[in-house]
This record gives C-alpha cells, sequence and structure tokens, in this order.
C-alpha cells in the first residue's frame, strides 16, 4: 500500500502567499463596522467557511464585548449575514490580485504527477470565489485535478471531512491511508485528522505564519527559523503528522510516508 492522492489547500498553501487576500477584507468589515479586531484575532478561524469565520470572531469574547458596548446589544445572524454580504462583495473585487502560485508549488506538482500521485484540493472559499482563483491560477501554471467547495456539500466546510471525502470519491481512492492533506491552517489539520487521512502543515506562506513574502525575505535566518519552529509546533500540538517548510519536501515525505506504510505502520 501507499500513498495514491494528495489534497491541497490553495490560499496560504498552494496560492496567496501568507494567505492577505482574506485576512485584509476581514480587517477591513469589521473597521467599517466600527469594530476594530487584531491580526491575530482574524487569522485565528482560517480555513473555515467564510460566514463561518465571520460568525466565529463574533463569538470570541473580547470581539463581542466590543459589539455589545458599540450597539448596546448581542450580535445577531442578521449581523452576521450583512457582514459577509461586505466580506464577498470587497473579496471578489480583490481576489484575482492573490492567485499566484507559492514557490516550488508548479514543479513539486508537475512531479507528483508524473509519478502517478493524483492532486485533488479544498477551501474555505465559496463557487463563486474559486470560480476567480481557479481561472488565475491555471493561467499562472497551478491546476490540481480536483476541487470541492463547502458550497458543494451543503457548507459543511472544514473541520467537517466531507470535502476530502469527496476528493476521494472522485479521484477513485479506496483507503483513507493513501491520502495526504496538505494546508497551513490549524483548520486543514483539523479537517485531515477529522478524515482520517494524513495530515500535513506547510508553513512558509502559511496563514498561521502569517507574514508576506517581503516580510519572511527581511528576516535574518535566525529569525526565520524561529518563525518556522513557532508555526512548526502550532501544527504539531493541532496534531498534525507532518510540517513542512515548503511544497518542494513533499515528494520526500510521501517517500517516508510510503516507508512507514510498506512496513505495516499506520498513523498514529
Amino acid at each position: 500500500m501507499k500513498i495514491e492522492a494528495i489534497i491541497l489547500d490553495w490560499a496560504g498553501t498552494t496560492v496567496d502567499f501568507g494567505c492577505f487576500a482574506p485576512v485584509n477584507v476581514f480587517l477591513s468589515i469589521f473597521e467599517d463596522a466600527g469594530i476594530e479586531v487584531t491580526l491575530e484575532e482574524t487569522r485565528k478561524p482560517m480555513g473555515m467557511l467564510k460566514i463561518d469565520h465571520i460568525r466565529t470572531m463574533l463569538e470570541m469574547p473580547r470581539i463581542r464585548e466590543a459589539w455589545n458596548q458599540k450597539y448596546g446589544r448581542h450580535f445577531t445572524e442578521e449581523d452576521v449575514q450583512a457582514l459577509y454580504v461586505q466580506f464577498e462583495s470587497k473579496l471578489m473585487e480583490s481576489l484575482a490580485t492573490y492567485t499566484d502560485p507559492i514557490q516550488h508549488v508548479k514543479e513539486t506538482i508537475h512531479q507528483l504527477k508524473e509519478a502517478g500521485i493524483r492532486i485533488g484540493s479544498t477551501t474555505g472559499y465559496t463557487d463563486s470565489m474559486m470560480g476567480v482563483v481557479t481561472q488565475h491560477a491555471a493561467a499562472n501554471g497551478y491546476e490540481p485535478e480536483f476541487l470541492v467547495t463547502p458550497t458543494q456539500i451543503g457548507d459543511k466546510g472544514r473541520p467537517y471531512p466531507y470535502m476530502i471525502f469527496k476528493n476521494m470519491e472522485a479521484l477513485g481512492i479506496k483507503a483513507t491511508k493513501q491520502v495526504v492533506k496538505v494546508g497551513d491552517t490549524t483548520s486543514d489539520i483539523q479537517e485531515a485528522l477529522n478524515a482520517g487521512v494524513w495530515a500535513v502543515g506547510v508553513i512558509v506562506g502559511s496563514s498561521e505564519m502569517g507574514l508576506s513574502q517581503e516580510e519572511f525575505m527581511a528576516l535574518s535566518e535566525e529569525e526565520q527559523q524561529e518563525a518556522i519552529e513557532k508555526t512548526a509546533l502550532v501544527f504539531k500540538e493541532t496534531g498534525a503528522h507532518y510540517t513542512i517548510r515548503t511544497m518542494k519536501e513533499l515528494p520526500a515525505l510521501l517517500e517516508e510516508i510510503n516507508e512507514r506504510l510498506g512496513q505495516g505502520i499506520v498513523m498514529v
């Protein structure tokens, strides 16, 4: 038995270094609502369906209290929907500019396809958002075989496992232990664990690291290593089986996992 498929996240994993497209819009819509939120608060639910992300932020104790003070009441589902309408509108305006493949992605995917590995994908974006992302990513040379969005599974996105299962069905994969999920958020790791597949966190360019490419490259070698280790620890504490610095390390990792499978060693 060996790995037959990898399932990749999009923003922060394969495109949009640092996952800044949604982050900037989340910050903007809360600012427009008169609620100041931090970058840390904004990034914490990353990887979820975007309306769930907004709801999760509003449920954070500090933000909930700030909302109560601003409006004199608790937030309602109508507030969630109103914020989401603004989010979707603003994101669609800027999304096309955040679709460049991250370094090593195109070469790695080509290498894996040549080796017969199937390439699926999941996302926290909706169908309409991904219509923009996939078109521009393909024009830039990145195109996985299959994509599942939360829209296609009744909005039960991460951490639910159903997008992974739908990928497995489409790609014809028989066993969960033959699948590796790669993502850049704790939601990606939880999605993989709930599906019973190998969970791998990619570090450089991730939303969890939270740095732009320019910011990361401006760090000293020691500072870069510190940021990498800090991010890896978060993934491991969430339950990731492995972490990789960049996608360049993925083929070697798949070989390591295949060795474990060949010895009858399964994930822990």
